[in-house]
């Protein structure tokens, strides 16, 4: 623990958290995913059955509601069914992350398929499950200056590092619902790479490795209990259907006279 403001400093309120640092580029996997040039990004607990569809409406009114001004609507935004009580923070080097870890929906991947198909793309049931039902959410940023690439993969590397927590942890890789937010500051030190072997790639993995941890033993370190399996939980899932294998053909002329 230390009492320093990291570089990417948190406030929550009325269950809100905001992570902020000016003139952050942000890439989100959320629902209002994409690049942002914000000054911050926002994690949004919401209630038990809740069900509403107008997400950039009810972000607004969240926001407003908690204090916080949102730029031009342009500041991502994520949601999460897990009490912002349970929020943690980690910092190592130029990276700082925070997540809320909520396990009611893990998704399980089977190494061995049941020979199932997915249900045809028309059907559009699997559209009910909704970004506020448990999940794990994390917002990474880093004081470095990535490179496009560089900040686009360093997404890959928080995702990696919390699949591996998660499964370490719970036995499950995620959730279905599970979103996160990375960010770089364009002033920075610039950064052209973001692997697990660079110093901002491996301060992601160990800031994402504590934040998971310790979120998820506050929300399990009472009465509440990770599920044991799929079955278990409300509203897990797990994919057991097989996708065909092939072997990309060799080109019978050389490309680059065609």
């Amino acid at each position: 623990m230390t009492d320093r403001e990291p570089p990417y400093p948190a406030v929550r309120r009325d269950g809100v958290l905001r992570v902020g640092r000016p003139g952050t580029e942000w890439l989100s996997s959320g629902w209002n995913g994409g690049r942002r040039h914000t000054d911050c990004v926002y994690n949004v607990s919401v209630p038990d059955g809740w069900s509403r569809t107008d997400l950039e409406v009810y972000a607004g009114e969240r926001l407003e509601r908690a204090g916080f001004e949102r730029e031009n609507g342009e500041s991502p935004v994520l949601f999460t069914g897990v009490d912002l009580e349970h929020a943690r923070g980690a910092q190592c080097g130029s990276v700082t992350a925070y997540a809320t870890a909520g396990l009611s929906n893990p998704a399980q991947l089977p190494m061995e398929a049941a020979g199932r198909s997915l249900p045809d793309e028309s059907d559009r049931s699997d559209e009910r499950t909704r970004p506020g039902t448990g999940t794990v959410n994390l917002v990474v940023g880093t004081t470095r200056a990535l490179a496009p690439g560089a900040l686009a993969n360093l997404l890959a590397v928080a995702v990696e590092a919390k699949a591996t927590t998660l499964l370490t942890e719970t036995g499950f890789p995620g959730t279905t619902t599970d979103a996160v937010v990375v960010g770089h500051d364009p002033s920075g030190e610039p950064t052209p790479f973001s692997g697990s072997g660079t110093r901002v790639g491996a301060a992601t993995r160990a800031c994402v490795r504590e934040a998971v941890r310790a979120s998820l033993r506050s929300r399990y370190g009472g009465d509440a209990e990770i599920p044991g399996s799929v079955d278990d939980a409300t509203y897990g899932t797990s994919t057991d259907a097989s996708a065909t294998v092939f072997r990309p053909p060799l080109a019978s002329v050389d490309p680059r006279e065609t």
